[in-house]
Parts: structure tokens; C-alpha cells; sequence
């Protein structure tokens, strides 16, 4: 008679183990979301509590392999502790940044922030809310170690019982991959449309790590997309001038592996033509300014009169984004180059071994201009000192620590007037000139305490009643850069140089210190700042673009109210000073070209001038007197195939040095 073979489980006291690490990582991922998320309850919850049963009975195999308990007892803590010490980082990443970093960004930016804000990492941690998170998800870890011996007390695992769980794991991880597969957004999010922001809110911190694995070895990338059907026609304008178009004399054959794949998506682009705004800028002076968390709700015609002139009286813009992907690093980033920082906060640091052929400083150094970057704070902080000096500015980089201190006072944060007064005279006579400025009076915390520029000029602003306490400490901070641009202007015009220069500014990103929460619907003070609640990160990374010189003001305004985002900034530049660059290399567009206007984001959401489209929810919202069945649903296929493309491109322009292969080493 046979017997029947069953089953051998653990004594009663170990059994548990196999429910440990899936109901811990289950823990891990809800407080989590429960702390980062906007949307707790949707289809993302569910994908995340079957990646964490996966996960768990992975975990569970490898502290059951060994026959000796002591060494399974040792492993299981180190297996519980080092996700929750990813979760730790990512949870403190978020707080200051309102955004998750890849591994890499963290890893390259790890030592600088250490070493550059050591208070404001002590502040971020050592306060209630942060040691009672690094309590919460250390506590599985602990409790491993004080009931180890009880929960490995029994003679062991069987080899039947090990199996189980790698097979148990292994089907739940085939499910969900397949019940991913079947869902038109989040299918993407895998695909074509991965980033890691998106990837954590939809699959959980776990599954992402290794996806970001993935993606790193890929190369960050996969092929280019063919143009979907659907492009509507355009009435033809049938244009009095002919204008030549922007295109260069470029080698786009005899590239081969990924460069020949770049080069046949640029020759699938169609060139914009020049246009009666080009070169109307050329021979001018040209200030280029990053303004640290700057908003477009700062400018006011009585608090603000500079800010208010130059955005008023220049090139007005009233539908500006500064997307938000990558920090402040990343911000700079956009401007500078004109790509979107898909490499995260190591994007830029990547990119100082490249050919920057197309930043403008490396156009108008080729011009002969004069030229150099400025930074009122430290010179090493994000690598500066060496991301700096290669993009084009003739005269190198100046920061605090090679400079900067002999004008501006060690504060915290620095202030940007003192930057202008003291280096403005070091250059305004080697004309034509070509500068750019990193500011840093804006930086938050905006306390009266902790900020001295919040301190310096809360005084002008605790009569704004419509804003809360810390809604005026971000706007005194503000002030610091207005009373830098009206000295800035007004020693301009005594030189009698204002009509042939430019001043050109945009933000590194939306005031993210203002808020602990990156969550849209819990950040109050933006909220306040605004003026009404936040639907997207489009709309809350909306900004002011100032486009200004003296000559403008004699003549009758120039409106843009097109959708326009950081990565137009480059292209029309370009076109505005007359300089050669060919137009299917820019991921932007000159804003007074034929080109239809396209703002997106890293996490591929976009906006045009008919509508809207959310990724994360797959929802398109036709703009303001368009109606859903005036846009064909080809139409959003192919914007949407056409963002992928431009992501890609701006991944694979970086990672293979793309300039390099067109332009030698000019």
C-alpha cells in the first residue's frame, strides 16, 4: 500500500515565516504610498500588494535555503532592513524634492548633500516626523531580531517547502506581468512610457528598483516609434517671404548601431523656417538666469515693478511651464540644453563629458563673445565645478569657494543682489557679452528664522494678507532677485546698453520647499500661492518666462499664448540671435515658428493648444472651446507616440554623445 507523501511544514512556531515577508513589504509599500500618493485606492494598489507577495516568497526562500537556523536567523533582518532603508531614502528624497530618484541620482548626489546641506539633512531627519518614519520601517527589522530564535526554533525548512515559495512567488510575478499587459495605461508605464517617478506610484518602490536596474543596462532606452497616422492637415499660409530653413549640413548616414538610430529619427523630422523674428537679437548681449523656485504669482506691478516690466514689456508669454523632473540640477538642465533630464539628477553630470555644441554658450562663444556662468552658492554642490565649465562660457564658471565670497556674504540662503553687484561690473564692458546666472535667494526654507533673505524683507510683505505665514517668507525671498534685476537694469540703462541686451529667465522648478507634502491635494501653501487647488503636475509646474531688452519696450508688444515649456527656450533663443543650429536636433520648438506648440513632462504627460493628456489616468481634456469630438482620437495616438520619441531622443542624445559624432570636437 502506498503512502501518500505530504507537505512537510515547519514546527507550528516557524511556519509563520512564510507570511512574514509578504505581509511585511505589504507594510512597507501602503505607509509608503500612504505618505508619498495622491491616489491610495485605484488600480496601482493592487499591483503593488501582488508585487510584495512575489517579493515575499522570494525572501522567504532565501532565509529558509540554509539547513542551519543561525544563518537563516542571520539573513532574515538584512532582508527585511534593506528595504526599509531604500524606503527610508526615497521617503526623505520625496519630502525635500517632491520627487522619487532613481538609484543612480541618489548614489551621484548622495556625498554632496551630505556634505553641502548637513543642517538641512539633520532638520529633515532628525525631527518627530522623520525619526517616527525611520522607527516605522525599521521596526519589522528589529522584531526579527528579538523573536529570530523563536521563529527559527524548528528543525528546519523542507526542500518541498522552499520550492513552494519560489513557485508561489514566480506565478503571482507571471499574473501580474499579464494583468499588466492588458491595461492600456499602465502596460505603458512598463514599456515605451517607463520612468521611475511613474513606475513608483504605480508598481511600488520594490518592483521598481529592479526595473530601474533593467532600464539602466538598456541603455535607458528602446527604439524609436514610426510617425502614427492621423497628422491633420494644415491650411496653407501661402507666406509673402520665403524663409530659409533652419537646417544644417549634417552626416546623417554613416552612423551605425544606436547613432544610426538617432540619425534616422532626426531625418524623419521636419525643419522649421526662419521667420521675421529671427536674428533680431543678433550682435546683443545675452543674460541667461536660472532663478531658484521662482513662480510666475511673485510678479506684481506694485511689490514687484522689475519683474512686472520685464514680463510685461518684453516678449509676453501666458501659458509657461517649467517642467519638474529632476530637482534643481535638472531644471538648469532644460534651459541649458534644451533636453529633458532623463537621467535624473545625473544628467547633467553625464553630460559634462559630452560636446555641448547647441548650449548657448557654446553658440555665441563660436560667436566670439565673452562669456561666463556665475552661482552664488557653493562651487561643488551637484558637481558644479565640473558641470560648469562645459557648457560654452569662455571665462569658466564662478561659485562660492573660487570667487563668489569676495562679493557675497556667507548667508544662508546667499543673496542674489550682492551676486550682481559684484560681478556685473567684472564684465559689462567686454561687450558682447554672454553670462549665466544660478540663483539661490529663493531656496527654501522660507522661516524668518532659517532664512536671512525670508528675514531680510518680510518687512515689505506682512501686509499681504491673501497669503499665509510661510506663503510670505517664500515671497520676502523672492525679493532679493527683484532688487538684483532692478540693479541689474538700472546699471544697464546708465550705460546706455539696455536695448542691446537681453535678460532671459525661467525657474529650476516649482517652489517644492514651500510644502513637507509632495501629495497635490495636501500641498497648502502652493495651494495658497496659487490661488486655487492643483488638478496635475502641469498645471503646478506652470511658471513665468521673462524674454526681455531695452529695444522691445519702443515697440508694440509681442505676445505668445501658446503653450510653451523650458525646452522652447534653446530653439528660440537660437533663432531670436540669428545664430546656426538646425531645428530637428532641437527637442523644443522656436516659439514663432510654424511648429505646433508641445510642452511634456518626463512622465508623458503633455499639453497642446487642443488639450491635455494625463498619463498616469490616460485621460485627455480638450482645451477651452474644443469639445472631445473635435479631437480625433488619432490625433492623441500620435502626440503621444511623438513624446515617447522626443523622451528617447533626449535619453540617447546624452548617452552616446550624439553632438560629438555630428560636429567633431568644434
Amino acid at each position: 500500500m502506498k503512502t501518500q507523501t505530504k507537505l512537510k511544514l515547519p514546527s507550528w512556531n516557524s511556519k509563520w515565516v512564510a507570511f512574514i515577508f509578504p505581509l511585511v513589504f505589504i507594510y512597507y509599500e501602503l505607509i509608503f504610498k500612504a505618505f508619498t500618493g495622491d491616489a491610495f485606492f485605484s488600480e496601482a494598489l493592487l499591483y503593488v500588494l501582488l508585487f510584495s507577495i512575489a517579493y515575499g516568497g522570494i525572501c522567504t526562500f532565501i532565509c529558509s535555503i540554509f539547513k542551519n537556523s543561525t544563518i537563516n536567523r542571520i539573513l532574515m533582518p538584512i532582508c527585511l532592513a534593506l528595504p526599509a532603508i531604500f524606503f527610508g531614502v526615497e521617503y526623505f528624497v520625496y519630502k525635500q524634492f517632491k520627487i522619487f530618484y532613481d538609484i543612480p541620482t541618489i548614489i551621484g548626489g548622495a556625498g554632496g548633500v551630505a556634505s553641502e546641506f548637513t543642517d538641512d539633512v539633520k532638520i529633515l531627519i532628525f525631527c518627530f516626523d522623520g525619526i517616527s518614519k525611520i522607527i516605522l520601517l525599521l521596526l519589522p527589522a528589529v522584531l526579527s531580531i528579538v523573536f529570530g530564535k523563536k521563529i527559527f526554533a524548528g528543525e528546519g525548512f523542507g526542500i518541498k517547502f522552499k520550492l513552494l515559495s519560489i513557485f508561489v512567488s514566480a506565478i503571482v510575478l507571471g499574473t501580474t506581468f499579464v494583468a499588466i499587459s492588458y491595461s492600456p495605461s499602465y502596460s505603458l508605464i512598463l514599456g515605451e512610457q517607463y520612468n521611475f517617478q511613474s513606475s513608483v506610484e504605480s508598481f511600488g518602490l520594490l518592483t521598481s528598483i529592479p526595473l530601474d536596474v533593467k532600464n539602466y543596462l538598456n541603455g535607458g532606452t528602446s527604439s524609436f516609434e514610426k510617425p502614427v497616422d492621423g497628422t491633420e492637415p494644415k491650411p496653407d499660409p501661402k507666406p509673402e517671404i520665403i524663409y530659409e530653413k533652419n537646417i544644417m549640413d549634417l552626416d546623417l548616414e554613416s552612423g551605425k548601431g544606436r547613432i544610426a538610430e538617432i540619425n534616422a529619427y532626426v531625418k524623419s523630422i521636419e525643419a522649421t523656417s526662419q521667420n521675421e523674428y529671427t536674428g533680431i537679437f543678433k550682435g546683443k548681449n545675452l543674460i541667461l538666469i536660472t532663478a531658484e523656485a521662482f513662480a510666475a504669482e511673485v510678479i506684481d506691478k506694485n511689490l514687484t515693478p522689475t519683474l512686472y516690466r520685464l514680463a510685461t514689456k518684453g516678449i509676453n508669454f501666458t501659458d509657461y511651464y517649467q517642467v519638474s523632473g529632476a530637482g534643481t540640477t535638472g531644471g538648469e538642465y532644460q534651459i541649458i540644453f534644451g533636453m529633458m533630464p532623463n537621467a535624473g539628477g545625473m544628467s547633467f553630470k553625464n553630460a559634462a563629458k559630452n560636446l555641448n555644441y547647441f548650449t548657448m554658450g557654446s553658440q555665441l562663444d563660436r560667436l566670439g563673445y565673452y562669456g561666463k556662468a556665475y552661482h552664488n552658492n557653493s562651487r561643488t554642490f551637484y558637481d558644479r565645478h565640473k558641470t560648469h565649465i562645459t557648457i560654452g562660457y569662455s571665462d569658466g564658471f564662478m561659485a562660492y569657494g573660487n570667487g563668489m565670497e569676495k562679493f557675497v556674504k556667507n548667508t544662508w540662503p546667499q543673496s542674489d543682489l550682492e551676486m550682481f553687484e559684484g560681478t556685473v561690473p567684472t564684465y559689462i564692458d567686454k561687450q558682447p557679452f554672454n553670462v549665466y546666472y544660478m540663483t539661490v535667494s529663493g531656496h527654501s526654507g522660507y522661516s524668518r528664522s532659517g532664512n536671512y533673505m525670508t528675514s531680510k524683507n518680510w518687512h515689505r510683505v506682512q501686509h499681504l494678507s491673501q497669503y499665509n505665514e510661510t506663503v510670505k517668507g517664500y515671497i520676502a525671498a523672492n525679493l532679493e532677485l527683484e532688487d538684483a534685476l532692478t540693479y541689474l537694469v538700472k546699471t544697464l540703462e546708465e550705460k546706455g546698453i539696455a536695448d542691446d541686451t537681453v535678460i532671459c529667465l525661467s525657474t529650476d522648478h516649482f517652489p517644492y520647499g514651500l510644502d513637507d507634502s509632495g501629495q497635490l491635494r495636501a500641498m497648502t501653501n502652493l495651494i495658497n500661492l496659487y490661488g486655487q487647488e492643483i488638478p496635475n503636475r502641469l498645471y503646478r509646474d506652470h511658471s513665468a518666462l521673462i524674454l526681455w531688452c531695452g529695444s522691445l519696450e519702443k515697440e508694440k508688444p509681442i505676445v505668445v499664448d501658446t503653450p510653451v515649456y523650458s525646452l522652447d527656450i534653446l530653439p528660440t533663443l537660437s533663432n531670436l540671435f540669428g545664430t546656426e543650429f538646425d531645428s530637428r536636433l532641437m527637442v523644443g520648438r522656436d516659439v514663432f515658428s510654424e511648429a505646433d506648440p508641445l510642452v511634456f513632462n518626463a512622465g508623458f504627460d503633455w499639453k497642446t493648444d487642443k488639450g491635455t493628456y494625463i498619463a498616469s489616468t490616460g485621460v485627455f481634456t480638450p482645451a477651452e472651446g474644443l469639445a472631445e469630438e473635435d479631437i480625433s482620437e488619432e490625433y492623441i495616438e500620435r502626440i503621444k507616440a511623438e513624446v515617447r520619441n522626443k523622451n528617447r531622443y533626449c535619453t540617447m542624445v546624452l548617452n552616446n554623445d550624439y553632438f560629438r559624432y555630428l560636429f567633431g570636437d568644434k
